[in-house]
């Protein structure tokens, strides 16, 4: 379904906060804060879901020109200043066209990105709760048994996502990624931490249609899943290693976000120093221009420089 980097400009309605749901019988809830899930991996899937809607309303040249634009920014402040002007123009394209599962699709991802990397927390939970809700519309249209996942059990979730067909991983990709980033937003709310396994069970359906999807971003979340608590707490490091292994050969060592992440979670998570600081130094040590990484790449070694000059005194 991928069209390449024409969704960063084809997003989103105003919504309030959506209060997240009690998710008790879930297995291996998390025992502790999801922290910043969603905000290092935030740019990800923005290149992902535009199909000929956001390409018939605006042109499909202008929207690939403008996607490349941001996506191959070196100026993150440039990019936070400008992309509100999208979430905009966004959301009047979805009004026109609220049955467009590509522009719902497109506009869960963008308002993903912003409401996690870079609103203030209060703004964050609006902006995210409304990516969430595009997020849902997308699935529903795509999968109409999906309309009904909201008040689902875990067990119901699960059995269902099996019949979702490979054809649907983009707007099964957008609803786990808007899903997640405001599950981040509410992150201080018990009850949304809760649901970090419906959402780990959204992306394990979407590794098992296309594991190459955007280039390894699915193992990238789940590695960030996988470590967030350690083994006495339900968490697999192990598992979360493969992840964010699999995760840098996909995107051929491009993406230097997902090594930040894998220092960040993992090496810090089983105290593994030399896997941290030389996965650290080899972010500070790599170009930032990569096509469609540079912005996440900038990002990556400002985190990197700061996480590697902290390493002496976390371990």
């Amino acid at each position: 379904m991928s069209a390449g980097p024409s969704s960063i400009i084809c997003a989103t309605s105003a919504a309030k906060p959506l209060a997240s749901k009690r998710r008790s019988d879930a297995p291996g809830v998390a025992e502790a804060r999801a922290g910043s899930i969603f905000r290092k991996l935030a740019f990800l899937g923005v290149v992902a879901s535009l199909t000929a809607g956001c390409a018939t309303l605006i042109g499909g040249t202008a929207a690939d020109t403008l996607a490349a634009a941001i996506l191959n920014q070196d100026d993150p402040a440039l990019v936070e200043s400008g992309v509100p002007a999208y979430l905009l123009l966004l959301d009047g394209l979805i009004s026109q066209s609220s049955d467009n599962e590509a522009l719902l699709s497109a506009g869960a991802q963008l308002f993903a990105l912003y409401g996690s990397r870079f609103a203030p927390p209060e703004r964050a939970v609006t902006l995210t709760a409304k990516a969430r809700r595009y997020g849902e519309r997308a699935i529903c249209l795509a999968h109409e048994p999906a309309c009904q996942w909201h008040d689902a059990d875990y067990s119901r979730l699960v059995a269902e996502l099996g019949a979702v067909s490979a054809k649907d991983i983009g707007p099964l990709y957008s609803y786990a990624v808007s899903w997640l980033s405001n599950l981040d937003a509410t992150s201080e709310d018990w009850t949304a931490v809760a649901e970090l396994p419906w959402v780990e069970a959204v992306l394990e359906r979407a590794l098992a249609l296309d594991e190459t999807y955007e280039n390894g971003a699915l193992h990238g979340y789940l590695g960030i899943l996988n470590s967030l608590r350690p083994p006495a707490l339900g968490g697999k490091p192990d598992v979360a290693r493969e992840h964010f292994e699999r995760a840098i050969a996909l995107s051929q060592g491009r993406d230097l976000s997902i090594k930040v992440e894998y220092a960040r979670r993992y090496a810090r998570l089983v105290f593994d120093q030399e896997l941290h600081d030389r996965l650290l130094t080899e972010v500070l040590n790599a170009p930032v221009d990569a096509p469609l990484y540079t912005l996440f790449n900038v990002l990556a070694k400002q985190e990197a420089q700061t996480l590697l000059a902290t390493s002496k005194e976390y371990f």
